[in-house]
C-alpha cells in the first residue's frame, strides 16, 4: 500500500491512498489549481480514482467535489453535489478487493469519520478532525502498518495566537483537533510491530510547526517498544510513503 498526501492542513485536505488493486482519494479539499497540478505531478487523472472518501463537509475537504461527480463517491453527510453515496459510522464497504470501515469522529461538524483502510496485505488508519479518539476504537485501529493521524496544534502556541478566543476554545475542545500530545498519546496505545510509518497531519502553520508536531510525537514515542519512521504532511506539497 502507498499513500501520497497531496495538501494537509486549514487551507485543504487531500490524500491519495493505492492499494494493490484500487486507488483512493480522501477528501478533495485545497484549490483547484494546486490539486491538478499535483495529479499532474503523480500522472493521475480523475478517472484512475476507484472510489472518493469524504471525511466531513468543512469547505477544506470538499472544496473541489464539482470536479470529482463522475467518482464513486463515499460521504457520511449530503453533498452539494448530490452524488454521494452515505455511510455511516461504524460501516464496512467494498471498493474492488479492498475493505473499507468508516470510524466516528469528533468534530464541530454535521458528521465526521476516519477511515480503516485494509487491502488483505497491509492496512492503514486515517484520523484527522476530531477533538479525541474514542478509548473504545483504540483496539479497532491498533497495529496498523500505516497511521495518517492529526497533530494539529501546540496548545501554548495556540494561545499565542491573534486568533478569537471562541476560535482558541473550539480548537481546544472534544469537538476540535488533536495537538501534538494527544496525537502521540494516542500512538502510544496503537502501534504495534506491523507498524511501519506514520505521517502527521492537518498541521496548523499558525499554532504549531512541523519540527514541533515532529519533536513531540518522537520524544514521546522514543521509548516504545515498536518506533516507526514518522513524517509530516504539508499543506502545498506532495509527501509520498508506503510500501514502493
Amino acid at each position: 500500500m502507498k499513500y501520497i498526501s497531496i495538501a494537509s492542513g486549514s487551507k485543504g485536505n487531500c490524500f491519495i491512498i493505492k492499494t494493490q488493486q484500487e486507488t483512493l482519494m480522501i477528501d478533495c479539499g485545497s484549490t483547484k489549481t494546486h490539486l491538478f497540478n499535483s495529479f499532474k505531478k503523480l500522472d493521475l487523472k480523475v478517472s484512475d480514482i476507484d472510489a472518493l472518501l469524504i471525511t466531513h463537509n468543512h469547505n477544506d475537504h470538499v472544496a473541489q467535489i464539482k470536479h470529482f461527480t463522475a467518482v464513486t463517491t463515499y460521504s457520511p453527510v449530503a453533498l452539494t453535489t448530490g452524488h454521494e453515496t452515505l455511510i455511516v459510522e461504524d460501516q464496512v464497504f467494498q471498493v474492488g478487493e479492498t475493505t473499507i470501515t468508516a470510524i466516528g469522529l469528533s468534530h464541530d461538524s454535521e458528521i465526521t469519520v476516519g477511515y480503516i483502510i485494509d487491502d488483505s496485505h497491509e492496512k492503514l488508519v486515517y484520523i484527522t478532525d476530531t477533538g479525541y479518539v474514542k478509548e473504545t476504537l483504540l483496539p479497532r485501529i491498533a497495529n496498523a502498518d500505516y497511521y495518517i493521524i492529526e497533530s494539529n496544534h501546540d496548545p501554548m502556541m495556540l494561545m499565542q495566537t491573534n486568533r478569537p478566543y471562541h476560535l482558541k476554545a473550539r480548537i481546544l475542545s472534544d469537538n476540535g483537533h488533536l495537538c501534538n500530545q494527544d496525537s502521540a498519546i494516542i500512538l502510544s496505545k496503537v502501534i504495534g510491530e506491523n507498524t511501519k510509518e506514520v505521517l502527521l497531519a492537518h498541521i496548523s502553520e499558525e499554532a504549531n510547526t512541523i519540527g514541533l508536531a515532529l519533536a513531540t510525537v518522537k520524544n514521546y514515542l522514543k521509548d516504545h517498544v515498536h518506533f516507526p519512521q514518522i513524517k509530516a504532511a504539508k499543506q502545498y506539497e506532495i509527501v509520498m510513503g508506503g510500501s514502493r
